[in-house]
Formats: C-alpha cells, structure tokens, sequence
C-alpha cells in the first residue's frame, strides 16, 4: 500500500481513538487499565414511590452505559491493533488468508482485520 494512503489511515484512526476515549470519560474511568462505568445518580427529592422509580432509573441508565461503555472498548482495542499493526509494517493485511486487504474496505473501515472474503466465509 502507498505510504499516503496508510498516513490517512493512520490520522483517521488516530482521530477516532481520541473520539472514543472521549466518550468513554463521559461514562467511565479507567482503573488498573480497565474501564470502569460511573454509577449514575440522578438528584431529586423523592420520597416513597419515587424514590423507587428513581432508582429503577439509575439501574436502567447503568445497565445502559455498560452495554455503550462495552461496545466503545472494543472498538477502541480495534483501533490500537490497526495502529500497532501500521507501526510493524503489516497493515492491511488479513489475519485469515494473508492476502492483501481490499483499500475500499479499509478506508470505511479502517481498523479491519480480515478480508471481505475471509469474513463472510468464516463468519468473523
């Protein structure tokens, strides 16, 4: 692959990373290198069933940002494996046949680890 393409690349993943490491300090903090989600606690003066209500809220808001928090982690660790995979020189190349990676499929998806191929035929 030319090197100009493998620097937009890299700049775009580079942007999304920063993305989604800023979405991920909106919802969680990140303790001995896991990501932890913040208990969310809604204020508000309730008292008897409201009470409840609200903290079936916060339940519910929890459970949902683990779920995001979960998804934004694993594209993050995408990331850093096409990074890592542009620093060693073996970027664009699937991890299944080792042939070489279809540009149009890494340009809307640049952090692609297999083929158009290897991925339909073996479901990854």
């Amino acid at each position: 692959m030319d090197k100009e393409f493998l620097k937009e690349v890299e700049q775009k993943l580079k942007e999304e990373k920063e993305k989604i490491e800023k979405a991920l300090k909106e919802i969680a903090k990140k303790e001995n290198g896991k990501w932890e989600v913040i208990f969310p606690v809604f204020n508000g003066g309730e008292s008897g069933g409201g009470i409840l209500e609200k903290g079936a809220d916060e339940v519910e808001e929890y459970s949902t940002l683990l779920s995001l928090k979960d998804n934004l982690v694993y594209k993050l660790k995408e990331i850093e494996i096409a990074l890592e995979k542009l620093k060693k020189g073996n970027y664009g190349i699937c991890e299944k046949c080792k042939k070489e990676i279809e540009k149009e499929r890494l340009k809307i998806f640049p952090e692609a680890r297999y083929c158009l191929e290897c991925k339909e035929k073996f479901k990854l």
